[in-house]
């Protein structure tokens, strides 16, 4: 399906600034597996929700969001147990050359499903580290004693490098896959590859977890200096290379946007082979930074997926086939303040 958005109700925040095609209707949404919404020709039996599930979101004021699986309310984390979901839009244009902490949600996002424990040792990780960063402060204003570290380093350093590892895995599972996809999309350029750069890398037949534990030794005075832990996967990157050339330090925005289509692809063929099941592709304003060589690329790669949605507020700039091949919605107020999706003609 195509998302379009034509005069949009106000945001009830009071924020205009929104894109409109991203104010997902305010109306509850049924996913239903009986029903064909997929976009796209010759499409198979394959779908992103269970048979048997149905899910219905609804978008309350306030960002709040009311899950229900079969009618039954539940938590918002309850919606990825039951559909799986790949997005890419128009702020994730600075995945190539944003601050290190878009990549590493990124990557957390990307290697969660492949590692049952990698959510435990997130969090696990997350209260060791804010332990270790409050107590370095009290060490810093002479109120503890650097010995009391000793209590938080073990998990610290056993959970931060079962995240490295994970890490590692999964950029292994995704090199040849994104490398696939980049070929697919820019044929004519070099070979996409991604790299993790740690600040704790280990030395030759050094583990992870002992890599770390020794930065943490080099590091101790300066962290005791700056009241925080200057070293674990909380401040590792990730790094886009094209030809071996980090993509960050020359590339041309088409370029960037080219890249980060293709780890989303990846992703997706990745997320796939899970259980056979994919997850639903959601696209947002994608084409607007694509030369046409790029977007006929990408056009043949969506119109062979099972399932898929664009929204846009310029219909004009999604591919005359693919607006053929879809089925078109767009958003529009419902007259109460709100927004209702409607089936029409692009």
């Amino acid at each position: 399906m195509i998302g379009r958005s034509e005069d949009p109700a106000p945001d009830p925040s009071g924020d205009s600034g929104a894109d409109p095609a991203t104010q997902v209707v305010k109306s509850p949404v049924d996913v239903r597996p009986g029903e064909s919404q997929e976009a796209g020709e010759g499409l198979g039996p394959r779908r992103a929700v269970p048979a048997g599930v149905t899910l219905e979101v609804t978008l309350q004021s306030g960002g709040r969001k009311k899950i229900q699986v079969n009618g039954v309310p539940r938590r918002p984390a309850a919606l990825a147990e039951h559909l799986r979901t790949v997005l890419f839009a128009p702020e994730e244009m600075l995945l190539v050359i944003g601050p290190p902490t878009l990549r590493r949600t990124a990557l957390d996002g990307l290697t969660a499903p492949h590692d049952p424990s990698y959510e435990a040792n997130m969090a696990t990780y997350g209260r060791a580290l804010l332990q270790r960063n409050s107590l370095l402060r009290a060490i810093r204003e002479g109120e503890a004693d650097r010995d009391q570290l000793r209590l938080w380093d073990e998990p610290f350093l056993t959970s931060g490098a079962a995240i490295v590892a994970a890490r590692l895995r999964l950029l292994g599972l995704v090199a040849e896959p994104l490398a696939a996809a980049h070929r697919e999309i820019a044929p004519t350029e070099d070979r996409l590859t991604v790299s993790y750069a740690s600040n704790a890398a280990p030395l030759h037949g050094e583990s992870p977890r002992a890599a770390l534990a020794r930065r943490l030794r080099e590091t101790a005075e300066k962290e005791a200096w700056n009241g925080s832990t200057l070293v674990g996967p909380h401040r590792d990157d990730l790094v886009f290379n094209l030809g071996g050339r980090d993509l960050a330090t020359f590339s041309s925005r088409g370029q960037q946007r080219t890249a980060i289509l293709a780890l989303k692809l990846a992703e997706l063929d990745l997320l796939t082979e899970l259980d056979g099941r994919p997850p639903l592709l959601l696209l947002d304003d994608v084409f607007s930074e694509l030369d046409p060589a790029r977007r006929g690329h990408l056009v043949r790669r969506i119109a062979e997926l099972p399932q898929a949605m664009i929204t846009t507020t310029h219909p004009e700039d999604i591919d005359a086939d693919l607006r053929r091949r879809a089925c078109p919605w767009r958003v529009v107020p419902d007259g109460n303040g709100g927004a209702q999706i409607e089936g029409g003609e692009s």
